[in-house]
């Protein structure tokens, strides 16, 4: 039998000029682990401020700030909750930590409950908090308790309670998304990293092979943020600076971002039936325009990428976008989650559409809808002689920066060849 449905109201906040605002508060319909429905109402004095950000581009955008003042607004296409709160509340890694703290069964939590609980570090610019007038959650992990936070990950993937010591976890791991062990560290300077732990019943090294492919998008020209890689105790553990934070004035500021599954204002179950193109139509329609076409072109490289090293793991939630307060509007955000997975398959798909013939990872269905990406043939063209001319040569850099020859046997039929890909 089904749960009678509650009706919560939670406060939203926006980081703007390094501090949180309140932004409106956010009503929600649930019923158990169900989002029934929500609405959202802008605080006036937020609205009044010149420097607003909207809390989500396509359900709730503050350009015609007087249409919408002193409103309740609605998710659009049907959504129950609308996408810019979802993306500040933690995916599945995030929502595990929370249930371990609870001491809660996984999934069976409200979502109210994931969002609130999701700390003072989660993904973006956004705050949940019960009300108005309570206090952030202002609590970080140091990178040198690094070696402490991998032994909590592996505890909470065994399913093993967390001592007293080790529950610094809470903290730095309940904001995050993905399947992965993961921990939001603060090294001495005050930069933020993502800390990606090794997971239990993995074959290969994959924070070492992940690491080393976001080093080989780097060298073929992509957008990619700082990445290294720690060793404790013989295990790879893979750091990634936070590219939503930024230090402007000796102050951290956070920078708001939303994912492509917002933009295209879809749920998760509605992402295999989505495309690169659609989001190339989205970079038209919402990006800043100084913005637009560079955005396009990267994203067409990065699709490329992903066709030759076969990451079929880029679904809507690792596709993203971050407001840039230089052009007062919003961009495609750096590089992240692309792993490379070895099959012996001659014909390979991606999670996302990619030209002609639908989700076919060839390089002549990329070049099938070239134009949609606001680029030239002549472009598109380039663009693959550009990546596959650092992708043929993988072996060699992921030698330099130290990938073992196992895990390079390992991981090497992941990697296609020119022929595999392209006939025309």
């Amino acid at each position: 039998m089904s749960a009678n449905p509650i009706n919560r109201r939670l406060a939203v906040f926006m980081h703007l000029d390094s501090q949180f605002v309140p932004a409106g508060l956010l009503g929600m319909t649930e019923a158990g682990t169900d989002v029934l429905a929500s609405e959202f109402k802008y605080g006036l004095l937020y609205l009044d401020r010149g420097n607003a950000i909207e809390v989500d581009p396509v359900s709730l955008p503050i350009q015609d700030k007087g249409a919408i003042r002193g409103k309740a607004l609605l998710p659009t296409e049907g959504l129950t909750l609308f996408g810019g709160i979802r993306d500040a509340a933690p995916d599945a890694w995030g929502r595990r930590v929370i249930e371990a703290r609870l001491r809660a069964p996984m999934n069976s939590l409200p979502e109210s409950t994931y969002l609130l609980q999701a700390g003072g570090q989660r993904v973006g610019a956004l705050d949940i908090r019960p009300s108005l007038d309570s206090p952030p959650i202002e609590i970080r992990s140091s990178v040198h308790r690094l070696e402490y936070l991998m032994e909590a990950a592996d505890r909470i993937e065994q399913g093993q309670a967390i001592p007293s010591q080790l529950e610094d976890i809470f903290d730095a791991g309940s904001n995050l998304g993905g399947m992965r062990p993961k921990a939001t560290v603060e090294d001495d300077d005050g930069t933020l990293w993502l800390a990606k732990f090794p997971s239990q019943g993995e074959r290969m090294d994959v924070p070492c092979i992940e690491a080393a492919t976001m080093r080989l998008a780097a060298e073929a020209g992509l957008d990619v943020p700082a990445v290294k890689t720690e060793t404790l105790h013989g295990k790879t553990v893979m750091m990634i600076r936070r590219f939503d934070r930024e230090w402007i004035d000796g102050k951290q500021h956070r920078r708001h971002m939303v994912s492509a599954l917002t933009m295209l204002a879809c749920d998760e179950r509605a992402s295999r039936e989505k495309s690169y193109g659609e989001i190339a139509d989205a970079i038209r329609a919402r990006n800043a325009g100084p913005l637009i076409k560079n955005d396009n072109r990267e994203l067409f490289a990065r699709m490329v990428f992903n066709i030759l090293v076969t990451n079929d793991d880029d679904h809507l939630r690792n596709h993203a976008f971050l407001w840039n307060h230089r052009v007062k509007g919003w961009g495609l955000s750096p590089l992240y989650d692309v792993m490379p997975r070895p099959t012996m398959a001659t014909e390979r798909f991606l999670h996302l559409g990619v030209g002609e013939q639908g989700r076919l990872a060839t390089l002549d269905n990329a070049l099938s809808g070239y134009s949609r990406f606001g680029i030239t043939l002549h472009d598109a063209r380039e663009t693959i002689d550009r990546v596959w001319r650092v992708v043929r040569e993988w072996k060699t850099y992921f030698e330099g920066y130290g990938v073992p020859g196992g895990e390079i046997e390992k991981i090497a039929p992941a990697f296609r060849h020119l022929n595999d890909v392209l006939r025309s």
